[in-house]
């Protein structure tokens, strides 16, 4: 550990694995690609290297206060007669939740990276150190598009231990990891493995899903946990596992240490995270779409529509193109496309690869935050109507982006419904598209709620749910 209780490169042992030379008391040698020769090397160990890197790892531990609605033996009308109106009705029970994870210190003031979902609603937070020391921790800043959350602890100036960031885009296949966690509560536990995969869209808990998968074992409460590289630095942040029954079955996720380390520099400096937004969407090369466009193999995202006066418009990005690379990383796919737009910085430019029409080009596209038109006019919808609970707004990139929702999305849409409203018994959900009331299209936040009330006791409503639409009356 160095002065500034880093995990840096020095006082690491010797050890030739998969692509890192680390000497004994020295610094990291250049990089060389080979598997163990001898029976020497193959029986080398991992503790050096995870003494100097479990204490920058914590466990969290969470308390939620939630509402369980009970019910009861005599909710029947019979009973009210004897005993009044209400007898027996179904109430609302509080109890605690508790539930666990796992966080790395990134800075030794007590700045802590951990998985929002792991502090998602939770009323009390403590973080448990190596040292066993526990901390009460607050959290400042959330970003569930990411699955990232940034808690504080207070400790009084006593600097503490921490990790530093790997670059991320260096990582390769087969590349040795460690992670650290907290499976199951039973206490920190480390797990090797190998990288299995990068970018991989695992479809759990980001929407930026360009995930690292690893071999290491990962289990529930090792979320927030580190996935470090044989050098002692951040890889990533362990956020989920594909599991049938709750354990590893050799396929976990982290997410990157760039994406990571982009949300703090962002989010900590703004009080928000605000993402660079390239003003354009896209679909995935296939073999025939490869074919057709005279492309050697399949690859890249083709560019199928892109918003006026956006990033991409500005950058002479055209309809048809296909991004094949950002800033020289190759791009496989639309999700590889977002993550590497969403690590850039606002205000500076990335160079697009582009193919069009048989010619291989590059374009400098800025790189600017979604804008916020037409306004969300954010509306609860009230009144003796079916819609009345629901929170709609007007869809915009900068609010599409916010709920995770196509960027070039339009519409009005539900963002919220309130428990035990009339939406919720109509069946109304978050995320769906309002269309029309009884035949007329409503343009906006405003133009939806004159036409509910113009209705007069007799609705049809027309809606769009995951790209069907959903027609129902009610009248009264």
């Amino acid at each position: 550990m160095n002065a500034t209780g880093s995990i840096g490169r020095q006082g690491l042992f010797a050890l030739v694995v998969a692509g890192s030379l680390i000497m004994a008391g020295g610094t990291v040698a250049a990089k060389e690609d080979r598997v163990p020769t001898n029976q020497a090397e193959i029986t080398l160990t991992f503790a050096p290297l995870v003494k100097k890197a479990a204490p920058a790892v914590v466990n969290i531990f969470t308390k939620k206060t939630v509402e369980a609605k009970s019910r009861s033996l005599f909710r029947d009308p019979f009973f009210e007669r004897f005993f009044g109106p209400g007898f027996g009705k179904q109430r609302n029970q509080k109890r605690t939740q508790n539930s666990l994870g796992s966080g790395v210190i990134i800075n030794a003031d007590g700045t802590i990276v951990t998985n929002y979902h792991v502090v998602n609603g939770a009323d009390e937070i403590t973080v448990a150190l190596h040292d066993r020391r526990e901390f009460d921790a607050s959290v400042v800043l959330e970003d569930e598009r990411t699955d990232l959350a940034v808690l504080k602890i207070n400790t009084e100036g006593d600097p503490l231990p921490f990790l530093e960031f790997n670059d991320s885009d260096t990582l390769e296949v087969g590349d040795l990891v460690i992670a650290i966690g907290n499976p199951f509560g039973v206490g920190q536990t480390v797990t090797s493995g190998i990288v299995s995969a990068l970018d991989r869209n695992a479809g759990v808990g980001n929407d930026i899903r360009s995930f690292i998968q690893t071999d290491a074992a990962i289990n529930p409460g090792n979320s927030g946990g580190a996935l470090l590289t044989m050098d002692g630095r951040l890889a990533g942040v362990n956020s989920a596992i594909f599991s049938k029954g709750g354990g590893s079955l050799g396929i976990g996720f982290a997410i990157p240490a760039n994406l990571v380390r982009s949300v703090l520099a962002n989010g900590l400096a703004n009080g928000e995270v605000i993402r660079p937004w390239l003003g354009a969407s896209g679909q995935r090369v296939t073999r025939d779409a490869a074919e057709s466009l005279g492309l050697d193999r399949p690859g890249g995202v083709l560019v199928n529509s892109i918003y006026p006066g956006g990033a991409a418009a500005k950058g002479g990005l055209k309809v048809g193109d296909v991004v094949t690379s950002v800033d020289g990383k190759e791009v496989l796919a639309p999700e590889a496309l977002l993550y590497r737009v969403s690590t850039g910085e606002i205000g500076k430019t990335t160079a697009l690869g582009i193919y069009r029409n048989g010619q291989h080009i590059e374009v400098n596209v800025p790189l600017q935050k979604a804008p916020e038109d037409p306004p969300r006019d954010l509306v609860t919808l009230g009144g003796p109507q079916p819609l009345a609970g629901a929170e709609v707004g007007n869809l915009s990139p900068a609010l599409a982006l916010e709920i995770g929702f196509p960027a070039l999305a339009k519409g009005i849409v539900v963002t919220g419904v309130e428990k035990d409203s009339l939406a919720e018994r109509y069946g109304i959900r978050r995320g769906d598209i309002m269309l029309a009331v009884n035949g007329k299209k409503a343009a906006n936040t405003r133009d939806l709620q004159r036409l509910l009330v113009a209705a007069k006791g007799r609705w049809t409503i027309q809606m769009a749910r995951n790209g069907r639409v959903l027609t129902f009356q009610v009248s009264r």
